[in-house]
């Protein structure tokens, strides 16, 4: 089943990374793990974006899943 994203929140998640661990970032919007995969895409289309922290800092995840810099916010939810 072909699926759109659902916008999970119109502002991005702040979260602490740590450098070298992997994370899988929440494409479709649908999983109550934001702004992590929790497997709630399966039946669509839509697959989670791996995702390496090169150090350990705090980042900006999209939480309305239409950023050109997925996973991570460049600000189009101001624009929705």
């Amino acid at each position: 089943m072909s699926a759109t994203p659902i916008i999970a929140q119109k502002s991005p998640f702040p979260t602490d990374v740590e450098a070298g661990e992997t994370y899988f970032w929440c494409a479709c919007g649908r999983s109550s793990k934001q702004p992590f995969c929790d497997g709630s895409h399966r039946g669509t289309d839509i697959t989670p974006v791996k995702w390496e922290a090169s150090e350990t800092k705090k980042v900006f995840f999209c939480g309305c899943k239409s950023s050109a810099n997925a996973p991570l916010c460049d600000g189009r939810h101001s624009k929705l």
